[in-house]
């Protein structure tokens, strides 16, 4: 089961954190007078942030473009491309791509940019605050090998935030069939929104349905409760906790990094080097 986030991560329990983009050309609060190079700089500090606090990856999404889209436009996945491409050689560590919410959009600035993996909705059938989530994971695998993308690895969000799974079966129904259908490299369990705590219930109950499967716990992993999330969850996906203040909107804090990668470096005794 590790052999994966080894190759990709160089350890296993690695910890992906959120490189939030500002809102871009389009979004509601794209901030037409700061422009591209407003969004590009903040990018730019709060990966110095990341990678000087010591997590093990990236993940790039445009977290500031609500309300979001299930089909962006052209506009988001170029703007995206542009940050990832200009701030690629400040990047030291494996990196994903997250289009929200849009997995083919996922795809491509994953395969143009370098990006190792994606994180997003690939099955099942939602409602959610930004309308029905219908997307079809055969067309989507398809597209992903017709670009080329075959070798980057799919976190699918089972959980998604904002939105409630239509129909009438059980998370661990719904994990076991997603991983028997489309053998996902790893599956995603969230809270509500962003910083709001996976369900340590729902989180054990996805593991126990598909323990060769990779589980992340994609939202509010904290100081507080990351021993027990790291002890069902195989990594976490981080974003609010490394914040100032812990609040979402906000700049990344080296500090908060470097305070919750300490706890993790013990959870885990760092006996991998990383492979990149």
């Amino acid at each position: 089961m590790e052999n994966w986030l080894v190759e990709v991560f160089g350890t296993a329990k690695p910890i992906i954190a959120m490189v939030h983009l500002l809102a871009l050309p389009g979004d509601p609060n794209f901030d037409e007078k700061g422009g591209m190079d407003k969004v590009i700089l903040h990018a730019l500090q709060d990966i110095e942030a990341l990678q000087a606090g010591g997590v093990d990856a990236l993940m790039f999404s445009n977290e500031y473009s609500l309300p979001y889209l299930t089909r962006v436009e052209p506009i988001t996945t170029a703007a995206m491309a542009r940050v990832v491409g200009e701030l690629r050689k400040e990047i030291r560590i494996p990196f994903g791509a997250n289009v929200l919410w849009d997995p083919a959009a996922s795809l491509d600035l994953a395969m143009v940019t370098g990006a190792k993996f994606v994180r997003e909705i690939f099955t099942g059938v939602y409602a959610s605050d930004f309308g029905l989530w219908n997307p079809n994971a055969g067309e989507l695998i398809r597209h992903q090998h017709r670009i080329g993308a075959g070798h980057v690895k799919l976190l699918y969000n089972i959980v998604p935030e904002a939105a409630v799974y239509l129909g009438e079966r059980d998370m661990a129904e719904i994990a076991q069939s997603t991983v028997f259908n489309c053998r996902p490299d790893g599956l995603c369990v969230s809270g509500l929104t962003a910083g709001e705590e996976a369900d340590l219930g729902t989180l054990r109950i996805v593991k126990d349905a598909v323990p060769e499967t990779i589980v992340f716990a994609n939202t509010g992993v904290n100081l507080r409760n990351v021993a027990e999330q790291l002890a069902i969850a195989d990594g976490a996906v981080v974003g609010t906790a490394f914040k100032k203040g812990g609040e979402t909107f906000n700049p990344v804090d080296e500090g908060r990094v470097r305070a919750l990668m300490e706890i993790v470096r013990e959870i885990r005794g760092d006996e991998l080097t990383p492979s990149w």
